[in-house]
């Protein structure tokens, strides 16, 4: 970056950070693309004529609710919700909803504002967003998780369709709490149409969601690691996580021969030296998908494991690193005891799980890094395929939409190589921020000021 861009750039931050108090992880998102493709904005007039990035970081909306509902002993509980709807210069607005108690405006912004590019990546024609509350599923019954969702849509409802915003499932709404929305959608608006993906399978869901995001960010793996001649057979994984990404990150690296030596819940991690095997895992994703129960409960139902309480596990020795939880799990100390234990490559599973100064230290190690843009787009590739099957009342096999997954994640890794190429002083975390912006800021052009 010139001189001059540094300028700008210390400018543009200062502005967003006074316009944005508070909101840490949104304000940590934004420097993290907007230093990427600052370089990108210095050579093109237009986009800086059009302030394609100061209109970039403003949400077009944010939609704040509150949800009242009925525990089971008949207290009124109220939660806080939002809907983010970012950007949706390249398509309807598209991305999960969060409900846990963590949730609140900033990172929904955050996630918002990452689905934009993340989805640009995918060549689909998806917007940005993101919504929540900080309602907790866990240890709620199903009965209570119901009426939440269906307070919640009674008032979401009147803000989507599938032609303006189309949410999903991300942490704390799974196949359970989606159906219940989409009921309560159908309920309200004598519609069945794709305003929901991630729905089950009887009422218009696609094969492979459960597993797009974890399957992909393996199959964005190994092309990383082929483009640096090293095959993902026989390499020791840790991963963070223990619900559907994580599990099926696992499920794809077993398949592929590697050694999965490490997943993880809120309460501490299991290690096992030789690598999970296939009947290990389906005994953990019966644990932790189906009686959700923790990590903790396999000791004693799993030959080999070891489990370690109040820890994370990127102390155990690996050769690839996968964080699969949550943003910023994985901090400089952490990336610093990976490194110094032969650490090869990192693929991000979740949406910005580390933080600036990890990444930094993977960069000066040389550490092949993948971020969660790239990495995680599997997820919302696979949704944008259930909403092409929706639309056409079609439902395409497993294979066939397994294929599309793995042919997508590798246009998405040629899309971040050809920006390495075009330019050799940048890394996939410059690549993919530089790639997935041009689509989106081009869009914003094509439509004047808006």
């Amino acid at each position: 970056m010139s001189p001059k861009s540094n300028g700008a750039f210390s400018d543009f931050m200062e502005g967003l950070e006074q316009r944005n108090p508070h909101e840490t992880e949104f304000i940590q998102a934004v420097r993290d693309v907007a230093h990427s493709v600052f370089p990108v904005l210095e050579e093109n007039k237009d986009y800086q004529d059009a302030k394609i990035l100061e209109r970039m970081t403003e949400p077009d909306r944010i939609i704040s609710f509150r949800v009242s509902w009925e525990d089971d002993e008949k207290n009124v509980r109220v939660n806080r919700a939002w809907r983010v709807q970012f950007n949706r210069a390249i398509g309807p607005y598209k991305g999960g909803l969060r409900f846990h108690s963590s949730v609140n405006q900033s990172i929904l912004k955050f996630l918002g504002f990452e689905q934009t590019f993340k989805n640009s990546l995918t060549d689909l024609p998806m917007g940005g967003g993101k919504g929540g509350s900080n309602f907790n599923p866990k240890g709620k019954s199903s009965r209570e998780v119901m009426r939440f969702c269906q307070s919640f849509m009674t008032e979401l409802f009147r803000h989507i369709g599938p032609d303006a915003d189309v949410p999903a499932g991300d942490i704390g709404v799974g196949a359970r709490e989606i159906g219940f929305l989409f009921g309560q959608y159908t309920r309200l608006t004598n519609e069945f149409e794709g305003a929901l993906t991630g729905k089950g399978l009887t009422y218009g869901g696609s094969p492979i969601r459960k597993e797009a995001t974890g399957y992909g960010a393996i199959y964005f793996l190994q092309c990383m690691l082929a483009r640096a001649d090293e095959p993902l057979e026989g390499k020791r994984l840790a991963i963070s996580g223990a619900g559907n990404v994580a599990l099926f990150a696992a499920e794809r690296s077993v398949q592929e021969g590697a050694k999965v030596v490490t997943l993880s819940d809120s309460d501490g991690f299991i290690h096992c030296s030789s690598g999970l095997d296939e009947e290990a895992l389906e005994g953990i994703k019966a644990l932790k998908l189906e009686e959700r129960g923790r990590l903790s409960e396999l000791a004693d139902r799993v030959k080999g494991i070891e489990y370690v309480a109040g820890k994370a596990p990127w102390g155990v020795e690996c050769d690839v690193a996968i964080p699969c939880a949550t943003q910023n799990e994985l901090d400089g100390d952490a990336a610093r005891t990976l490194v110094g234990n032969g650490l090869r490559a990192v693929v991000e599973g979740a949406n910005m799980p580390s933080t600036d100064e990890a990444i930094q230290c993977f960069r000066e190690n040389g550490v092949i890094f993948g971020p969660g843009k790239a990495g995680n787009a599997g997820g919302v590739a696979v949704s944008g395929f259930e909403q092409s099957q929706n639309a056409a009342r079609l439902s395409w096999s497993r294979e066939d939409v397994n294929a599309r997954l793995k042919s997508l994640m590798q246009t998405i890794h040629e899309k971040c190589a050809d920006e390495m190429e075009r330019d050799e002083g940048i890394d996939y975390v410059d690549a993919a921020n530089r790639a997935g912006f041009r689509k989106v800021a081009d869009a914003m052009l094509a439509y004047g000021v808006t």
